[in-house]
């Protein structure tokens, strides 16, 4: 097929110019020269992704799990198209883009439009990321925005530890990138040797070819493991706890944390192409991240920094996450990627309200904070419902999810491995509450005056109060986001077997 044809149901190239916008939102940030000019069209950019997105979303068939609004040039290989995980995580991604592009212009030290330009060339890899068709795509995207981010660790870190920080993120990151590349180019190869050896990178032609049993578990493990170090995944998340700590405070982290493309990945990609060995290495899946709960757990009991303590929460919870897609049941697969997006929005808050912490203390060890509440009760307040919310508590996005994953996971692994896991969930309530207590209500240090607590600025209520408001509506509200996804992960789940 070599013509080119565009969005069927929208009309107009809509994931081209989802992956477009912000590209073109950067170039133009290299050419304005007024600082103030080139933050407000960065800012107007991040807007306008989100007016896209939105769109995408009005459109969207629902009821209806395959994929849609394609678009595909054969020359590039470029092939696009969206179902309802797609736009769930892209919904997320502008959103995270309109907050960072308003919050990450507080700190003086920080050039607004060189921060805004690389914020807009990271949001397009993303983009591309979460609608691509093609694992090649997929990987180069990833390749850009795993350099990007370490770009921002470099060139904005906020400690001396900078570069050991850098140096674990590159070292990680690049030996996962190269394991996921390997594990596509074994599927392409078994899918040559079926083909008549023709190469195809692309999703729907590898799914068209029966894979052979032996390169299936290689091609699961290397892939797997590749996007279980981004997610990250116990064991192999040993890059997160110095990236979080030393890099910029909040942006680096949302970018890495709060879209979860690693989730996304094996939804779209590791699920449906190696599914005999998914369900083979299934359990052994399940059990790593079952450890990886209470391990991170017990390890964020014992951080004295409010940042790494939280490096240790998003293992623990992203482990809940992969015990959910690892169900293969319809219902956990979709608990698990209602449960990511929950993530991600509860993480952004914290994140961000932790930087506005940074900002006045000068620092984030938890023996150097308390008694913030009586200055900036709001930015405390948010801090919690966060944390709520990154705990499945009803009114949040993660309470639905949740109850979705434990019910696949009773019905697949059964009770105990599910009350365990439960109660890893219990520990974290814990861990949390005491991260609250600690910088927010025990009695303030003497070396922090309280002169130098400045109260909430007006921008800081908006960007902590957008992102509340989304959280709590989505809590409250969560029909539209069942609805969204119901026909996808059905379609997903319809790979593996159930009676």
């Amino acid at each position: 097929m070599n013509e080119v044809h565009w969005a069927v149901l929208a009309g107009y190239p809509l994931l081209a110019l989802l992956q477009l916008l912000p590209l073109l939102g950067a170039l133009a940030l290299l050419i304005l020269r007024k600082a103030r000019l080139a933050v407000t069209v960065g800012r107007l950019c991040a807007v306008a992704e989100l007016i896209l997105a939105l769109d995408l979303y009005r459109r969207i068939d629902v009821s209806n799990g395959v994929m849609q609004f394609a678009e595909r040039l054969d020359l590039l290989a470029y092939h696009a198209a969206a179902d309802g995980i797609s736009v769930l995580f892209i919904l997320l991604t502008a959103l995270l883009g309109v907050l960072l592009a308003f919050y990450g212009m507080a700190r003086r030290q920080v050039t607004p439009a060189h921060l805004l330009g690389v914020l807009l060339l990271i949001e397009a890899s993303l983009m591309s990321m979460l609608t691509t068709m093609n694992l090649l795509w997929f990987a180069a995207a990833s390749a850009l925005q795993l350099a990007l981010i370490g770009y921002l660790l470099w060139r904005w870190a906020t400690a001396s530890e900078e570069k050991l920080a850098l140096s674990r993120f590159l070292q990680y990151q690049l030996f996962g990138w190269c394991l996921f590349v390997a594990g596509a180019v074994v599927l392409v190869w078994s899918h040559a040797d079926i083909a008549g050896g023709r190469w195809s990178f692309d999703l729907v032609d590898l799914l068209a070819t029966p894979q052979i049993g032996k390169y299936q578990s290689a091609a699961f493990y290397l892939l797997f493991y590749g996007l279980a170090i981004r997610t990250p995944l116990f064991p192999l998340h040993g890059w997160l706890p110095n990236s979080a700590g030393y890099g910029l405070i909040a942006v680096g982290p949302v970018l890495l944390l709060g879209v979860k493309v690693g989730i996304y990945g094996m939804a779209r990609f590791l699920l449906p192409l190696t599914a005999e060995a998914v369900v083979i290495w299934q359990a052994y899946v399940v059990a790593f991240a079952m450890v990886g709960v209470f391990y991170a757990a017990v390890l964020a009991f014992r951080q004295a920094n409010l940042r790494r303590l939280m490096a240790f929460a998003v293992v623990s919870h992203t482990s809940l996450i992969v015990i959910g897609l690892f169900t293969l049941h319809p219902a956990g697969v979709q608990g698990a990627l209602l449960l990511a997006v929950n993530f991600g929005l509860a993480i952004t808050v914290m994140l961000l309200m932790i930087g506005y912490v940074y900002r006045r203390a000068g620092t984030t060890r938890l023996d150097s904070l308390g008694g913030l509440f009586d200055r900036v009760p709001f930015i405390a307040i948010a801090f919690l419902i966060g944390g709520l919310a990154l705990l499945g508590m009803p009114g949040t996005p993660g309470f639905d999810a949740v109850h979705l994953v434990l019910e696949a996971s009773i019905e697949t692994f059964g009770a105990l491995p599910t009350i365990a896991t439960a109660l890893g969930n219990v520990a974290a309530a814990g861990f949390l509450l005491w991260a609250f207590q600690r910088a927010f209500l025990a009695p303030r240090p003497k070396d922090l005056p309280t002169s130098r607590i400045a109260r909430t600025s007006p921008m800081e209520y908006a960007v902590g109060g957008a992102a509340l408001l989304v959280l709590l509506y989505a809590g409250f509200y969560p029909e539209p986001w069942l609805q969204l996804t119901d026909s996808a992960t059905q379609a997903l789940a319809a790979h593996f077997a159930h009676d």
